[in-house]
């Protein structure tokens, strides 16, 4: 039995909520101008953060879902692949942002490509995985109260 705060989520529903939060993250850091030093250390840890953990939840929960899911179809596991290694380029750019201060040369950059990648990765997943995944044969709303699970311990360990 889902506890109250992971009852009634949609996986596909919980990862787009995330996409918005995270948007909505790099709108504020993109705002900030150079003065603002602290804001910005703070808003990209932030980013890094709420990145690490989505990256987490869709790695150990929803894509090897899909995977399974998918069966033999090729399509479904270069799909899966191809967001796997877009993660591992991001989870990279992560800790070399997270390793700067907003003095380093080239951290508004990191943290400019970093959004472009993430933007990129979203859009694959909103407009081609997530329409694919839903037509697999799935609990999205198992799949999502168990991702709002492990969320919640990603969370409460950071």
């Amino acid at each position: 039995m889902a506890s109250n705060k992971t009852a009634g989520i949609d996986a596909v529903e919980l990862l787009k909520k995330q996409h918005r939060e995270v948007e909505d993250l790099f709108e504020q850091f993109d705002k900030l101008g150079d003065s603002a030093k602290d804001k910005k250390k703070k808003l990209a840890d932030q980013i890094c953060n709420a990145l690490t953990m989505h990256t987490m939840i869709e790695e150990e929960i929803f894509y090897p879902a899909t995977r399974a899911a998918g069966g033999e179809e090729e399509e479904t596991e270069d799909m899966v692949d191809e967001a796997v290694v877009e993660h591992a380029s991001a989870k990279d750019l992560i800790a070399q942002i997270q390793d700067m201060s907003p003095d380093d040369d080239l951290y508004d950059a990191k943290v400019k490509v970093l959004s472009e990648m993430i933007d990129h990765h979203v859009e694959e997943e909103e407009k081609e995985m997530f329409p694919k995944t839903r037509k697999l044969k799935l609990d999205m709303q198992i799949l999502g109260e168990e991702m709002k699970a492990r969320q919640l311990e990603i969370e409460a360990a950071q």
